[in-house]
C-alpha cells in the first residue's frame, strides 16, 4: 500500500511562521515609534490580533524579538550583498548592484533603520556583538569590491567611504516622502556613487 508523504511545511506551521514574520514586521512599526522600552509584550501581541503571553509561543522575550529583528536584518544585507556582487558581470557593475540593493532596503525598512540607531544597545552583548560582527562584514564586502576598483587607495579611506554612503541611505527615506519614489531612487544611487568615488 502506498503512503503519502507531505512534504514541505505543514498548515499549522506555515500558520506560525506567518505569525512570527507579523510580530517582527509589527515590532519594527511599534519600536520605532515608541522606542523600546515604551513597547509591553502586551502591545505586541495586540498589534497582531493575539494575547501578550501567546508571544512567548514565538519569542522568549522582548528582548528576543529584537534581536530576530536586528540579527535577521544583518544577515540578510550580508547575504543579499553578496549574492548581488557575486553575480554582477565585474566590479563596476556589482558596486552599482550592492547601492541598488542598499537602496530597496533602505526605502523598504525606514522602521528597522530607526530601531538599529536608537535601540541596539537594548540588546544583549551577544546579540550586540553579532551584528556589529554581521555589520562589519557587509562594509568589508563593499571595501573590497571598492578596493579592487581603485587599488591605489588606502582602505581605510574606502571604508569611510562606504560608511558615510550607508549613512546617505539610511537616512533620506525619513526624509524623502515629498519626492516620487522613482526620482528618489535616481537621486540616491547618483549621490552614493558620487560618494563612493564612482
Amino acid at each position: 500500500m502506498a503512503e503519502t508523504l507531505e512534504t514541505g511545511p505543514t498548515a499549522r506551521g506555515r500558520a506560525k511562521a506567518e505569525r512570527r514574520t507579523a510580530l517582527l514586521t509589527s515590532a519594527a512599526h511599534l519600536f520605532a515609534t515608541r522606542g523600546f522600552d515604551g513597547v509591553s509584550l502586551e502591545d505586541l501581541g495586540a498589534s497582531v490580533g493575539i494575547s501578550g503571553p501567546a508571544v512567548y509561543r514565538h519569542f522568549a522575550s522582548k528582548q528576543a524579538v529584537l534581536a530576530a529583528l536586528l540579527v535577521g536584518v544583518s544577515e540578510g544585507l550580508l547575504v543579499g550583498g553578496r549574492s548581488v556582487a557575486q553575480d554582477a558581470e565585474d566590479d563596476s557593475a556589482a558596486l552599482r548592484a550592492l547601492v541598488r540593493f542598499h537602496i530597496d532596503f533602505a526605502l523598504r525598512e525606514p522602521d528597522v533603520i530607526r530601531v538599529q540607531d536608537r535601540d541596539l544597545a537594548a540588546l544583549s552583548t551577544q546579540d550586540r556583538e553579532s551584528v556589529r560582527d554581521l555589520q562589519r562584514r557587509y562594509v568589508d564586502l563593499w571595501v573590497d569590491v571598492l578596493h579592487r576598483l581603485s587599488p591605489s587607495t588606502d582602505r581605510a579611506e574606502l571604508r569611510l567611504r562606504a560608511q558615510a554612503t550607508f549613512g546617505l541611505l539610511n537616512s533620506t527615506p525619513h526624509s524623502a516622502r515629498s519626492v516620487s519614489m522613482s526620482r528618489t531612487r535616481a537621486l540616491l544611487q547618483e549621490m552614493a556613487l558620487a560618494a563612493l568615488g564612482s
